[in-house]
């Protein structure tokens, strides 16, 4: 049993928090990195090489971690083995749209092994949406249990959502309130699940895997079906909130007598900058990013590049208020604000920044997300992995059918 492997102990029967912290800490290490070299891990914690060695035993002898000879040629002296995380601890991801629910498995690692887009014909309340997912997820069950150890479900949802217990508040676009989403879909397929806003996941993965990477303040937009959320990371960390609610950039208001937004109040960014007003023009069905991006690059419709600089313009208005009170060091645009961004980047560049401030104007970086299609599946599986990298020695996979 797990229990027995766990070196180290502050009382008879009770695990040893150092030891505990310290696996913690290798496997996050490992986990965000993908491969890294028992020298680079010693360096990394700052533990010496024999501690380390004994934790990586430790985390192998559990299926967790497994070592290989170091890739290349030349190295001088013996060389240090490379650590990787185990192909067979994953998670399970769910992002549910307006127009879709996605479901994937995301290994130990942040790579995606599966994803599977499920298309609805109109809005998915919360219990279709679960019973989707659910659905998928059982068609998936014999695989899962035959070759994967499961850490549980990550949600990623287009709403205000507490992530202590996983119940959206309110997502206008989906026009759910007060749904227990979490609770549902454990119930309903026997793993544990959390949920939370998937621009703030969102925000998250870009900042371990992808375009923030090594970066300790960013503003992360990502624009989709349902409309333009957020997140900024403030010195390393995620800005949450008083309730976990911070980042609804989506919300800024940028244009005075504007629309009304889902939200109840007018001009907000997301009701000036529109997915569907550039698939309309583009004489696209479905946002497929790729696709925008061609027909943005390509359309000579001039109505089409009006429509984009006029909703660049209101971008950088909201942008320019963000720079001048975060001061980030980058700025991530994903989803169709990503393609919107590339279909004139010098000329919105130049102008967002000789509206800003000259201090944070002079040290912020804008560029587009660099996970794409994969980043809600790999920021919602970050969600199902937290309780796992806390205690990766205490890990008992779930393998049950619902109800047990």
């Amino acid at each position: 049993m797990i229990d027995r492997v766990v070196a180290g102990s502050s009382r008879a029967g009770e695990p040893d928090p150092s030891r505990r912290n310290n696996l913690s800490l290798l496997t996050s290490l490992i986990h965000h990195h993908g491969v890294l070299s028992r020298a680079e891990l010693t360096r990394r914690t700052g533990l010496n090489r024999s501690t380390v060695g004994t934790l990586i035993g430790q985390l192998a002898s559990l299926g967790l971690v497994y070592e290989t000879a170091t890739a290349g040629e030349g190295q001088v002296g013996r060389p240090s083995p490379e650590v990787r995380p185990s192909p067979s601890i994953a998670a399970l991801a769910v992002n549910p749209e307006i127009d879709a629910v996605t479901i994937g498995l995301v290994g130990l690692g942040g790579q995606v092994q599966k994803k599977i887009r499920f298309d609805t014909e109109r809005i998915p309340s919360a219990r279709e949406a679960v019973n989707i997912a659910s659905a998928v997820i059982a068609g998936m069950r014999s695989e899962l249990d035959a070759t994967y150890r499961i850490t549980g479900i990550g949600m990623a949802v287009p709403g205000l959502v507490n992530r202590d217990d996983g119940t959206v508040r309110h997502a206008p676009h989906l026009g759910w309130r007060n749904e227990p989403v979490a609770r549902m879909l454990g119930e309903a397929t026997g793993y544990p699940c959390q949920a939370a806003n998937d621009a703030s996941l969102g925000t998250e993965a870009e900042l371990i895997f992808g375009a923030g990477a090594g970066k300790q303040n960013l503003i992360y937009l990502n624009g989709g079906a349902s409309g333009i959320g957020g997140g900024i990371i403030a010195n390393g960390q995620l800005l949450r909130g008083a309730s976990g609610y911070a980042g609804e950039l989506g919300h800024t208001f940028v244009r005075s007598g504007g629309t009304t937004c889902h939200c109840g109040a007018t001009g907000c960014l997301e009701t000036e900058v529109s997915q569907s007003r550039l698939l309309e023009l583009a004489g696209l069905r479905r946002g497929n990013t790729a696709d925008l991006d061609e027909a943005l690059a390509n359309s000579g419709s001039a109505a089409l590049s009006d429509e984009v600089a006029r909703q660049l313009g209101y971008l950088g208005i909201a942008l320019r208020n963000a720079v001048n009170i975060f001061n980030p060091e980058a700025v991530v645009l994903d989803g169709f604000l990503g393609a919107l961004h590339a279909a004139a980047p010098t000329s919105f560049n130049d102008a967002l920044l000789s509206q800003a401030l000259d201090g944070p104007a002079a040290q912020v970086n804008i560029s587009r997300a660099a996970l794409g299609s994969d980043l809600m599946m790999i920021g919602a599986a970050e969600l199902a992995f937290s309780r796992f990298l806390a205690d990766p020695a205490g890990f008992r996979s779930v393998s049950y059918p619902p109800g047990k």
